[in-house]
Parts: C-alpha cells; structure tokens; sequence
C-alpha cells in the first residue's frame, strides 16, 4: 500500500493579526491536524505549557541543538531564539501526519527553501488600527516591545507575495472558515488523490 505523505501547513502573521486564536480554532476543528511545537528560548506567558506551546529552553541548549544542525528553519524575533525540529517534521509527515505549523515570515521562507510543496499562509488583520488596538489590549508586552512589533509587522507584510494564500481575519469565524477551505482543497488536489486512491483510479481506468 502507498503511503500518502502528510501536507505541511506554514501559518504566518504580524503579531495582533489573530493567528494563534485562528490556529487553536483549527486545531480543535475535524481536520485532524497536527501542530508542530517549536523551541524557544522565551519564557512562558501566562497559560502556556512546555511541550504543547513551545518546549521551551536556555539559550545554551538551543545554540547546541542549531549547530547539531537540528533545526529545519530558527529565527532570532525580538531578541528570542526560535526553531523547528527537521527529525519532527520528517518522521511526522512520512507517516501521513498532516501537520500545522506557525511560525514567522523568516522561517516561513526557510520552510519553503527545504519543503518547496509546503502550503504558506499569511494572515493580514483587518487594518492598522486594528492591528494596534490588538497588540495594546493584551497587554503581554510593555509598550518598547509593542512598538517594535508595529514596526515589524510592516516588514513582514511585504513578503506576502512568497505565500500561496491570503487570509484577512476580520472575524474570527469567517477567517476560521477561509482556513478550512485551503485545507480540504489541497487534500484534494490531483496529485495528491491519485496517489491515495491508485487502486480505485486502476480499477477505473
């Protein structure tokens, strides 16, 4: 029997602009999507555990981990570390895991450099305001910080020409609903079909 390899679904955004909420919407949906937990040296806000938000880890052990060459993509973001497992992701989707992952537009582009089938979705908020109100009203992070992502999340909007997908998450569900649709509709895609229902495309042929 072939084995169908799993879809790879990078998720990216400005800080504010909704995804870990549109993420966690999705997750929870009957996709059955896996999501992949990356490493980072932050520490916890309130509410996230270790090893099903981040595993998070000292600086020290991730900088060994990047030069063992463990990370398919790490990023430097407002002074914190970030990376993905490469082992994870391989084993994960040889298995036919379709898996979720969310990261920033710098990893987005590595992801697409190592895995050039890779389904990358931006998520734009519904305008700048917004997109500040947001960032003001979680109150996480003291106002520099703020700024900063405010700052970046211009730079990041200018790389959404890399994406296949563009979603705006005016209201969550409807962006909920926009998701969900890039999911079944790569599921579907010819080459993907083909190879998960050879006998039945045989028999028929």
């Amino acid at each position: 029997m072939i084995k169908t390899p799993g879809c790879l679904f990078v998720i990216s955004a400005p800080s504010g602009a909704g995804k870990t909420s549109l993420v966690r919407e999705l997750l929870q949906s009957s996709l059955n999507l896996n999501l992949s937990v990356s490493h980072t040296t932050r520490l916890p806000r309130n509410g996230e555990i270790d090893g099903r938000d981040y595993h998070f880890v000292t600086e020290a052990k991730f900088k060994q981990m990047l030069f063992n060459g463990e990370f398919v993509e790490s990023a430097e973001v407002y002074g914190n570390l970030y990376g993905t497992s490469q082992h994870w992701l391989n084993d994960a989707m040889s298995s036919g895991q379709d898996i979720l992952l969310e990261i920033d537009c710098q990893g987005a582009k590595q992801i697409k450099q190592i895995f050039p089938h890779s389904i990358a979705i931006f998520i734009l908020p519904p305008s700048a305001e917004a997109l500040a109100t947001r960032l003001k009203t979680r109150a996480q992070d003291d106002p520099e910080i703020i700024k900063k992502r405010l700052k970046a999340a211009r730079e990041e909007i200018s790389h959404i020409a890399e994406f296949n997908y563009i979603i705006v998450n005016g209201k969550l569900n409807e962006a909920l609903s926009d998701l969900i649709c890039i999911v079944k509709a790569e599921r579907l895609k010819t080459e993907r079909q083909t190879m998960k229902h050879h006998l039945l495309v045989a028999q028929l042929s």
